[in-house]
């Protein structure tokens, strides 16, 4: 004897019959329907969840943050170091851009930076930025001669317009000397010193008292960096690097006289002549009066002129 092969219902009739069971009284299935009540209930919550069924349309969850956006925030958060995600959630609502704040913290927390960072006081970095045109550092630079004798200068940077100047070349850097040294600049300085307001050096023994007591009687106060923090003076530090690189490494000094010809004729050229980054890659002296007028250097003749003895190369439009 042969048995029924069971039935398999396509998913049309299974529509008809879950909507038929909505005319006939629920008692009467079992006689009417060939499968039972709980087979026609779970075709019908099928039939509803189909219906309602949106997940071809939409992504699950909240849509995705712009790139843009994001890199605004962890723009804001570097170019701020102070502002919290509340404070940037702030910023971009003052801008027009409606974003919850707990979304920017995931932006800032994903990107590695702190969402609510301490509220301590600047860092030295941060503080060199705001209040590099009221700067000046000091720092030693040795240098051996040709007979193994060692010798110091005094340099001193100001941050905010570039200008190096040579406070005094010894072999003997000791605390008067250094004091005395601090003294005769000012006494001849043409540098507006009204515009200062902060001195750094470090906490060398040559730096004593009587030489800090020179430049608080200038109104400026003396911030000695941490030990061994060379980022606390790094634009002196870096300053001394270029000073070694173009011209200490690549010439012989004979004596204390011969050193401090060749740093002045340096610095002259420093700051009336070399190009800087900071300044836009004007000199010193350009950046006070104001940059050139544009040429087209195809209709001009350029003269070179050689400083210490060819070792650097200056340029200028033949007159």
């Amino acid at each position: 004897m042969t048995g029924t092969a069971r039935v398999r219902y396509e998913p049309a009739d299974r529509l008809w019959l879950a909507a038929l069971s909505h005319l006939i009284p629920r008692p009467q299935w079992g006689k009417i329907f060939p499968v039972t009540p709980a087979t026609l209930l779970a075709w019908h919550r099928t039939l509803v969840g189909k219906k309602w069924d949106y997940s071809k349309r939409r992504r699950p969850g909240r849509p995705p943050t712009a790139a843009a956006v994001k890199a605004l925030i962890l723009r804001m958060a570097a170019e701020n170091p102070g502002w919290g995600h509340r404070r940037i959630h702030g910023e971009l609502t003052r801008l027009g851009h409606k974003i919850s704040a707990s979304t920017v913290w995931h932006i800032l927390n994903r990107g590695g930076v702190d969402p609510a960072p301490r509220r301590g006081g600047p860092t030295w970095k941060q503080f060199l930025s705001a209040q590099a045109e009221h700067i000046v550092a000091v720092d030693f630079l040795h240098v051996d001669t040709v007979n193994l004798t060692r010798l110091y200068a005094l340099i001193m940077l100001e941050q905010g317009s570039r200008r190096a100047h040579l406070l005094g070349v010894t072999a003997n850097p000791t605390g008067p000397w250094t004091a005395q040294a601090a003294r005769n600049f000012l006494m001849n300085a043409g540098t507006d010193m009204t515009k200062l307001k902060f001195l750094i050096r470090d906490r060398g023994g040559q730096f004593t008292d009587a030489f800090d007591a020179v430049f608080a009687d200038a109104s400026l106060q003396v911030i000695m960096s941490p030990p061994q923090a060379p980022k606390a003076n790094a634009h002196c530090e870096r300053f001394i690097g270029t000073l070694r690189r173009e011209l200490l490494d690549r010439m012989l000094i004979l004596n204390e006289q011969h050193l401090r010809r060749t740093l002045t004729r340096y610095l002259e050229h420093y700051n009336t002549a070399r190009p800087h980054r900071s300044i836009r890659q004007l000199s010193p002296a350009q950046a006070e009066t104001g940059p050139p007028t544009p040429i087209d250097l195809a209709n001009h003749r350029v003269h070179r002129r050689a400083v210490l003895g060819g070792l650097i190369n200056e340029y200028k439009i033949a007159s």
